[in-house]
């Protein structure tokens, strides 16, 4: 610490020792929280600790998961020039992926502090917004030296000795901080916070997980069995497993991949529970696994026991190391270096096409600036930064403060897993108080992507639904290997860890239920069309529907089946392509304005009248999930033969070719034969192996109606206005 140990080179012996007043040590030790406030649905709360100084961060604590009385024990000394500046002291929920919850805040009047001793200090937590909520309290040890006072040692109080430590003359001190603070520009301010940023949001190895099954669990509700359900942590990573009813002994068969930031792996922390509708689900019994005990590049097939209670859970656990992820400057750019470029295609290149199959590719986005944002603080102007999501992928770019047209320009690259992952861009403005405040957002598939052009992107609002203010400049690359993203087509896609909680809404319902009658209606009208031929309405369509009837039955074979369909897609691609599609994603958007229309509505009815509907707000979700899973099959299958996605169309074409020459030359009791052979013995061969759905995976990859709206590209003017642009974005 400056001035510390240092003896003086000039100046009389009092002048070294004595400092003017105004300079000070404080220490603070964070000793613990006393009923935080509860910001998970768990009834729990994930808090840590900000200090701020003169509108600065100076110190975050770490953070304890899953406690309201958490005990930190962590010290803090500070030099501090001037009492008249309170310490502004907040409390956070922490979300991973998502923006924390704001806990409370308080202020410690460093004036009002007794010097030279130790004082035992209780910050009561309050929300300016709603001061009349409690939040809880933080206990706090703080002492207040000045410089010129006699400071002990540790080391020397334990040997009952008291040290007085030396300074440097204040004035030269004083020099030396303002000439350093006048160097300390805004541009190396962001370096700095880059550093920081590339030390904390890189990982260094990946840990797969196969969640298999328990056995044996605690029963936790009257009819003696349990609806249990998983959660793993690692770190500050969450993943919560599907629940699965009415057992003791649940077949879960999910695998996820979670990042490893430490060198020794960490601990991953799994707790079971009972899942109750309608009240607060019940504690069934928690296990940990010490991942720095596990070797690397080995699948672990392991049986840990739950801790508090009886069951054991079977795991297949792999750790591997990281795949390419980095954030660079400009100057650094992976792809445009030629060596490493060379060495990237020839990674991805189709004689690697059988190696590695979780590597697909790989994404570099080039994160240039913004234009234009929305004024989110009181002085006009905003603090934004930038995040990059990639599924479960999350890298963060620094801030920059007070400015509406932000330069980044940073790289970053991710691993693709899937060439079928949407690249999401959200702009946050990073507030002193509170979380952070968002600015706008982008969601851009992998497989839209124009490799090296830049391109300006007009920010969406949160839903994607509708434009906001301000423009986001990207420049993108994406580097695959073709095979690989095909194989990866016909596997489950990858679940997003951290997601919002589904709520309860008419207008979704609403929404839901009208895109289901709307694939009704075109099956509705086939039949109809069909019944016109019978019912001899136009001469000509019904000769010639009875002639093609007679031919096709006549020569019918199954191999014409899979044909059939390649058929449709090539008369598609000629005559159709695009057309419809674009007309169904402008009726989508038109629903999707009316949901937010209706939003305020809503936010203006009494929040007592969500409450009563809680014991049935799980129906309420399952009702309306259930639509939108319809809906999206039919607009799925539409979408694939409308040649919505090229690369899944020609995908298609291809298995069903391959299909056709099957059924053409072997018979078909042979092909049965085969399949029924293989789902027999496959659980033989592979106890452990998830089961899927091969079509169903595929058609998982087809954009909906909706999502199609949602990754759509605006054109609009961005010197328009918000409300304009919303005006003029449907026509």
């Amino acid at each position: 610490m400056l001035g510390f140990g240092a003896s003086c080179s000039s100046g009389s012996p009092a002048e070294a020792a004595t400092p003017p007043p105004g300079i000070y040590k404080l220490e603070i030790e964070l000793k613990r929280g006393h009923n935080l406030a509860i910001r998970d649905r768990g009834g729990s709360s994930d808090p840590y600790v900000k200090f701020k100084l003169a509108g600065k961060e100076v110190f975050r604590s770490k953070t304890i998961h899953k406690n309201l009385n958490p005990v930190w024990d962590e010290k803090i000394t500070l030099i501090v020039d001037s009492l008249s500046e309170p310490l502004y002291v907040k409390v956070f929920d922490y979300d991973f992926g998502l923006q924390d919850d704001f806990m409370g805040s308080a202020f410690l009047y460093l004036e009002s502090l007794e010097q030279q001793r130790t004082i035992p200090v209780t910050l009561v937590l309050k929300d300016p917004q709603l001061p009349n909520e409690d939040l809880g309290s933080l206990e706090l040890a703080v002492t207040l030296t000045p410089k010129s006072s006699p400071m002990e040692d540790p080391r020397d109080t334990a040997r009952g000795e008291v040290k007085t430590y030396r300074w440097k003359p204040y004035v030269n001190k004083t020099m030396l901080l303002r000439r350093s603070w006048k160097r300390s520009t805004k541009q190396q301010q962001s370096l700095r916070l880059t550093e920081v940023h590339r030390k904390s949001q890189l990982w260094r190895g990946i840990v797969s997980i196969t969640l298999i099954e328990g056995r044996n669990l605690t029963p936790m509700d009257p009819n003696g069995l349990s609806d249990p359900y998983a959660k793993f942590r690692l770190g500050p990573q969450k993943y919560k497993s599907k629940t699965v009813s009415k057992t003791l002994s649940p077949q879960w068969r999910e695998q996820f991949d979670l990042h490893l930031y430490e060198e020794t792996g960490g601990v991953l922390e799994i707790t079971v529970w009972d899942k109750d509708t309608g009240r607060r689900d019940d504690f069934i019994g928690r296990c940990q696994l010490d991942l720095s005990t596990l070797t690397k590049e080995k699948t672990h097939h392991l049986e840990l026991p739950l801790e508090e209670s009886r069951g054991v859970l079977v795991l297949l656990v792999t750790l591997t190391a990281s795949a390419a992820v980095s954030i660079a400057d400009l100057s650094l750019t992976p792809l445009e270096d030629p060596e490493e470029r060379r060495e990237i295609l020839k990674r991805y290149g189709v004689r690697k096409s059988l190696s590695n199959l979780r590597d697909v590719g790989i994404v570099q986005v080039k994160v240039l600036r913004a234009e234009g944002l929305m004024v989110a603080d009181v002085t006009g102007k905003s603090d934004p930064f930038c995040v990059l999501e990639l599924n479960n992928d999350r890298l963060q770019t620094h801030t920059i403060y007070k400015n509406l047209n932000p330069e980044w320009n940073k790289v970053f690259t991710f691993n693709v897993k899937d060439v079928h992952s949407v690249l999401e861009v959200s702009v946050f403005d990073e507030d002193r108080d509170r979380s952070a405040d968002f600015l706008g957002k982008v969601a851009i598939p992998l497989l839209n992507i124009h490799n090296g052009v830049q391109k300006a992107y007009l920010l969406k609002n949160k839903e994607l639904t509708a434009p906001t203010k301000g423009v986001i400049y990207l420049e993108m690359e994406v580097v695959y290997n073709t095979i690989k993203a095909a194989l990866k087509t016909v596997v489950p896609a990858e679940q997003k860890y951290v997601e919002e909680e589904p709520k309860v809404s008419k207008q979704l319902l609403q929404q839901n239920f009208n895109r289901v009658k709307r694939c009704i209606m075109v099956l509705f009208s086939y039949g109809t069309y069909i019944n016109s031929c019978f019912e001899w309405e136009s001469s000509q369509r019904s000769i010639t529907a009875f002639i093609l009837f007679v031919v096709v039955v006549w020569n019918f074979e199954l191999y014409m089946l899979p044909l059939g369909l390649v058929l449709l897609l090539v008369w598609n691609y000629f005559f159709s392509s695009g057309r419809e599609t674009a007309e169904t994603s402008m009726e989508a958007m038109f629903e999707w304005e009316d949901v937010e229309e209706d939003k305020e509505e809503k936010d203006s009815e009494p929040k007592g009248f969500m409450d009563k509907l809680y014991a049935i707000q799980d129906v309420f979700i399952s009702v309306q999930t259930a639509l939108d899973e319809v809906a999206s099959f039919g607009e799925r299958l539409k979408n694939t033969f409308n040649w919505t996605v090229p690369f899944l169309s020609w995908l298609a074409i291809t298995a069903l070719c391959l299909a056709t020459l099957l059924l053409y030359l072997i018979p078909l009791r042979y092909l049965v034969l085969a399949w029924g052979v293989n789902k027999f013995t496959k659980k033989l061969r592979d106890p452990y192996m998830i089961e899927n759905n091969e079509l169903l995976d595929f058609l998982s990859r087809v954009p909906s109606d909706v999502q199609m709206m949602q990754y759509r590209e605006l054109r609009a003017d961005p010197g328009q206005s918000p409300n304009k642009r919303r005006r003029a974005y449907p026509s």
